[in-house]
């Protein structure tokens, strides 16, 4: 029998990244030879290597390294240059690392952001006032499974206050959201199926090479990029993956 998890692992590059985790339940207790499962420290991340030792392997879902490639793609859409904001996770570490790569890539450009961690309802809504009220020319929602279980009161707050705003995955673009940039999940888990099954059939997790994702797909809604006053450049339009009408 086989058991799926998700978290977060520190690389060999130092970046977090989310993952999907199969690990044949009859061998818990050698999961320590894989390392102990966390998200923020190296010595309890959950597998060290590509090809971990023990009985662990997995689904890279890949998405806090994207967030630099989330900040180009909002540049080129918004042409205000002024703040831009960040709304991060505080307490999950593939959210706070994906804050920190947009930090530095924003850096690297002479663009100013501000970070704002949020891990509740309450908090989200009081990030999007101070968003606001700082006039935040645009905003880059970092990845996480909290935003996700968010995403209809995120939108509207972003289309509340009027922000232009990049997410993780397409189901923010799909009910209203500007723009969204990640992996395309279907094909992670379609991935993630052809190793339950072939664990099932008697693969050891410590034979399976961990997946990293070849896919990633860029959304753009026309709708509301009308309703923001923005003209999406025809390069951006032409390399979408999906335009919402």
């Amino acid at each position: 029998m086989s058991a799926i998890g998700l978290g977060c692992v520190k690389t060999q590059k130092s970046q977090n990244r989310r993952e999907l985790f199969f690990s044949d339940q009859a061998k818990a207790n050698t999961l320590k030879n894989s390392g102990r499962y966390n998200c923020d420290s190296e010595k309890r991340s959950f597998y060290r290597r590509r090809r971990p030792e023990g009985n662990v392997t997995g689904a890279s879902l890949y998405g806090t390294v994207l967030g630099p490639k989330k900040l180009e793609l909002l540049r080129e859409l918004v042409p205000r240059r002024g703040t831009f904001g960040v709304l991060m996770n505080r307490g999950n570490p593939s959210s706070e690392a994906e804050a920190d790569n947009v930090a530095a890539a924003a850096k690297a450009v002479g663009q100013e952001v501000h970070v704002i961690g949020a891990s509740t309802e309450d908090e989200i809504e009081h990030a999007f006032e101070t968003f606001a009220n700082e006039k935040i020319a645009a905003l880059i929602v970092a990845t996480g499974a909290f935003f996700g279980t968010h995403t209809q009161s995120i939108v509207a707050l972003a289309g509340r206050y009027a922000l232009p705003a990049i997410y993780d995955r397409r189901e923010f673009a799909a009910v209203g959201g500007l723009m969204s940039y990640g992996t395309r999940f279907v094909d992670v888990f379609r991935q993630a199926g052809v190793y339950v099954a072939r664990i099932l059939k008697g693969a050891k997790p410590a034979d399976l090479p961990v997946l990293q994702p070849t896919a990633f797909e860029l959304v753009i809604n026309l709708k509301t990029a009308k309703a923001l006053s923005l003209t999406v450049p025809q390069t951006l339009a032409v390399a979408a993956d999906e335009v919402i009408e």
